[in-house]
């Protein structure tokens, strides 16, 4: 009677968890950024390849993106299922009052310091579990964050084609068991940089790299295809894009000018931190008064960074926000966008970083593969949601205390 009983309730057990079984040991998970891919630029163009993996697997109406809408806080919080002011990448470049340092994207010394970075990645996580984890261009892969990078990672180089690094992931699949990364991240940049160029609205320029890079992703796809494994791809991006005109640009020195602060950043935003924080009731008010085609704003305020986290300091006492489609700019900006304008002849750019809100601003996601439901669609959610999900692919342990919600996400997992 005591076996009959151990039995059932083994066989409860078994049937209960053989997905998540099967996940642990047989799940690879390519998780693929398309920088800058706006949520509307599939159903504009319809590329092939990339419409084919909407169609036939999970698509979401958009993804909404973490405040600033710039590329490496939304990378890392995919990356970390945590928003900016929590894992500490609050902007592209921002001041760290505690260190007296500023982090640049540009600055690779900067970059690759694992000690600027909070959150466990998902790789960090992957390698730590016994997986092997393997990244191409993925903000926070090439730094050695709690000591940990991915069995195979690069140094970023913008030069690299993008058929050079998809043979390089079919390469990394073909590895013996022993040596092949079950979590590939990888990452193109083509969207961002002809909407930069052009902004959002020149179908022409758009559907020209957009039907280039669908046909590197189709060789991709189709490499993917000749491995006998359970391959899920993710197809994400980390944020739209919106038009902006030479006439649309403020001098951030005119609004700072005889203020007792410092400022860090420009563009969609900049983060004013107080020489005394003493000030702060009188420095609001000066600022206030400059107010027109941009706002001053509490950075914790519910519409910005939100609720208050480890890295805190970094986002300043005060925000410049321009109106979207305004920018802010220093003066030698105006010269640049005026040469920009005479380069790709084009007096309409692209920009982004703004509230991600604004429909311009929200991204893309779009999956398939054998742990994922068919012809399936979602409602748009926010982007740290893909963290717990990856976890759950690959028979990770979803770390506490992230933002992301595996409850979010969890309706497209396939349940046998």
């Amino acid at each position: 009677m005591i076996l009959c009983r151990c039995f059932f309730f083994a066989l409860l057990l078994f049937h209960g968890n053989a997905w998540l079984f099967a996940q642990e040991h047989d799940q690879h998970v390519i998780l693929i950024s398309l920088d800058g891919y706006r949520y509307d630029y599939t159903d504009r163009f319809n590329p092939p390849h990339i419409s084919h993996l909407v169609n036939e697997g999970v698509s979401a109406k958009g993804m909404i993106r973490v405040f600033p809408t710039k590329t490496f806080p939304n990378h890392y919080s995919i990356a970390t299922g945590m928003k900016p002011a929590k894992n500490g990448l609050v902007d592209n470049t921002f001041f760290d009052p505690e260190r007296g340092q500023v982090y640049k994207i540009h600055d690779r010394a900067v970059v690759q310091d694992g000690s600027w970075y909070g959150g466990m990645p998902i790789w960090s996580l992957a390698e730590k579990n016994g997986i092997r984890a393997a990244s191409y261009f993925f903000v926070g892969s090439e730094a050695d964050i709690a000591g940990i990078r991915p069995s195979y990672y690069y140094e970023y180089d913008g030069k690299v084609d993008n058929l050079t690094r998809i043979n390089q992931v079919l390469d990394w699949l073909a590895l013996p068991e022993s040596e092949r990364p079950r979590l590939i991240t990888i990452y193109f940049s083509d969207m961002d940089d002809v909407g930069h160029r052009y902004g959002p609205d020149n179908d022409e320029k758009l559907r020209e790299a957009i039907l280039k890079l669908d046909a590197e992703l189709g060789t991709l796809f189709d490499g993917i295809k000749k491995f006998d494994l359970n391959i899920n791809i993710i197809l994400v991006s980390d944020h739209g894009m919106t038009n902006i005109t030479q006439e649309s640009l403020i001098d951030i020195k005119e609004i700072m000018d005889g203020i007792p602060a410092n400022y860090y950043n420009n563009g969609a935003l900049a983060h004013v931190h107080l020489d005394d924080p003493s000030d702060e009731r009188k420095v609001w008010k000066r600022l206030r008064r400059k107010e027109g085609d941009f706002k001053i704003v509490d950075p914790f305020s519910r519409q910005y960074y939100g609720k208050k986290g480890n890295y805190s300091d970094r986002v300043g006492d005060f925000l410049i926000i321009p109106k979207l489609g305004h920018y802010l700019v220093e003066p030698s900006g105006f010269i640049k966008y005026q040469n920009r304008a005479a380069m790709f002849k084009s007096s309409t750019f692209g920009e982004h970083g703004f509230h991600p809100d604004f429909a311009d601003m929200h991204a893309i996601f779009y999956a398939s593969g054998p742990a994922l439901k068919d012809r399936m669609i979602i409602d748009a959610f926010e982007n740290t949601h893909v963290y717990p999900l990856v976890c759950t692919l690959l028979g990770l342990p979803v770390p506490k205390g992230i933002d992301g919600k595996l409850s979010v996400l969890e309706g497209i997992l396939k349940k046998d």
